[in-house]
């Protein structure tokens, strides 16, 4: 006869069986410090009430999933992230992705261009094209878009300082093309608190960067309908080291700093809310990825409805984008990161995502090849129309020890929004470096894990080998500086100049009241001024960031 509870099944058979056979290690547990019982049943469960906390997809509280069909009507986005060396070979990865089957464009910006110095700048010197794509004028996003038309193609932009006027390039560019701009689709990231926390490429001090946010937020509203105008990064917070909890504490938490923000400027939560997005990392915990997901929509239902008192049920939807993790990307036997990132994409799936990058197995050391990339694009083809994961809504839905796990994440998000709350707010917390402190411990933490071989990294600290020399990585010329300042000074000597000092006088002054930036900054971009000669001009008005704020920990 079967037991009938857990206790008796624990006591009368895994007990006896683990006295035969000892388990692996001591306890487990997941990022989160979750701790991971042997088994999970109904007990798990005892307050778990379907229609609160589940209901339907495409229902309230959207845990299952924000469409009723999700990808049994349409697929998530695939965006591979995009961009390196120049515009012109950025735009022949796009065709060659496109031909390849992505259907969303993702572009990856130089560091200068993310920190507003054009490529002629001293400051730029020896980072021009390395991470990314350099965009110094209207004239480099023409070559960008070149031949892929703006309003059939959806684009997502990971930018946030010059957020605002890289959105105006592609505005500009629409309207060259026609495009109407009720048509555009995509997203700019544009969320400038999780460089104070994780990611370091700010320009301004945080109150007039915040700001330019909502000044996006008003424009896009009036101008851009369809368009997302910030995806709230967790992602880099992920990569810098937060556990799974804190990633979503966190990135919810700033999500509130955006909406307060925007309702304190006299914007209508309903009337923006639902152009919102998210941006999630995926580590290689797979069922608690998957709970993280499912997690995060439940509780941004619950703070949009009731902190916020949205009405309109598509302002509770909490829409995302997800990456898989760059840091869990190993040098050591790099072949193995093809099957890392093919879990990552599984979890994201069944997480629910909206739109899905996949790393490339050579980005531990490099942009990704054409050849590296295409098995990332195809990671994602196979699951999508050969795994049958995206056959039904939610697969994994009332699995006792996910619903538990998701449960249990929700409830340390919930304590870490609290505590935000309590100090002031992200952006007060962010001024005492308090994500910053969490973050760098539990970075410490799982660090210290993997050298103590506690935590195993397949082929790092265990199942290392020797391996041969990896060849025919992607190596960006250090030439096209020079090609990138040369085309500047062109730029500069043909342009209208007399225009240009017009419009930037114009920049300024509006930035020095309360106006809207973004019509001044089109125009600004529409005349051919560069980028750095538009954040010169906000970094008279607003001033730079000098320190760092994590220094202060």
């Amino acid at each position: 006869m079967p037991s009938r509870t857990r206790r008796e099944w624990s006591k009368n058979t895994l007990g006896p069986a683990v006295q035969r056979s000892p388990e692996r290690q001591p306890g487990f547990a997941t990022s989160s410090g979750t701790k991971v019982e042997p088994l999970y049943t109904p007990e798990d469960l005892t307050e778990f009430d379907y229609g609160a906390a589940l209901g339907f997809p495409g229902e309230p509280p959207f845990t299952r999933g924000i469409q009723p069909g999700m990808y049994r009507s349409r697929l998530w986005t695939m965006r591979q992230y995009s961009g390196f060396a120049s515009a012109e070979e950025t735009n022949r990865r796009f065709q060659f992705l496109l031909r390849e089957g992505q259907t969303g464009l993702s572009i990856a910006f130089d560091l200068p261009t993310q920190i507003g110095y054009d490529s002629d700048d001293p400051l730029a010197q020896g980072e021009v094209g390395k991470v990314g794509v350099p965009v110094n004028s209207l004239e480099d996003m023409e070559i960008l878009f070149r031949g892929i038309p703006l309003d059939r193609v959806s684009a997502s932009m990971t930018i946030n300082s010059t957020a605002p006027i890289l959105l105006a390039m592609h505005v500009a560019i629409a309207r060259k093309q026609g495009a109407p701009l009720a048509s555009l689709e995509g997203t700019i990231q544009n969320d400038i608190l999780k460089e104070y926390i994780a990611r370091g490429t700010y320009i301004f001090p945080p109150r007039p960067s915040l700001r330019l946010t909502t000044d996006i937020f008003k424009f896009c509203g009036e101008n851009l309908p369809r368009w997302n105008t910030i995806s709230v990064s967790g992602y880099h917070m992920r990569e810098a080291g937060a556990t799974a909890a804190q990633e979503l504490g966190f990135t919810l938490a700033d999500g509130i700093a955006y909406v307060e923000a925007a309702a304190s400027a006299g914007l209508d939560v309903d009337a923006f809310a639902g152009r919102l997005s998210f941006f999630f990392g995926c580590h290689n915990n797979f069922f608690e990825e998957i709970a993280k997901f499912r997690a995060a929509r439940r509780l941004w239902a619950e703070i949009m409805k009731v902190r916020f008192g949205a009405s309109d049920p598509r302002s509770w939807m909490l829409r995302f984008h997800t990456q898989t993790c760059g840091s869990t990307l190993t040098a050591q036997q790099p072949q193995n990161n093809i099957v890392r990132t093919s879990l990552q994409a599984l979890a994201a799936v069944l997480g629910g995502t909206q739109s899905l990058h996949t790393n490339s197995w050579d980005e531990a050391y490099a942009p990704p090849t054409e050849g590296a990339v295409t098995t990332a694009l195809r990671t994602q083809q196979i699951i999508a129309w050969e795994s049958g994961a995206a056959d039904t809504v939610d697969p994994m839905g009332g699995s006792y020890y996910l619903e538990h796990l998701t449960g249990s994440l929700e409830k340390e998000a919930r304590r870490y929004i609290e505590e935000i709350d309590g100090m002031g707010g992200a952006l007060a917390a962010i001024e005492k470096g308090y994500q910053q402190r969490r973050i760098q411990e539990s970075a410490y933490s799982y660090q210290m894990e993997i050298e103590r071989r506690r935590q195993t990294v397949v082929g790092v600290n265990k199942y290392a080998s020797a391996q041969p020399e990896i060849t025919g990585l992607l190596k960006v010329d250090p030439a096209a500086a020079g090609k990138h300042a040369d085309s500047l000074a062109r730029l500069r000597q043909e342009r209208d100049n007399a225009r240009v000092q017009a419009v930037l006088r114009q920049l300024e002054t509006v930035a020095s009241g309360a106006g809207n930036t973004m019509p001044a900054i089109l125009s600004c971009v529409e005349s051919y001024a560069t980028l750095g000669e538009i954040c010169g001009v906000l970094r008279r008005v607003f001033g730079e960031q000098q320190t760092s704020l994590e220094s202060r920990v």
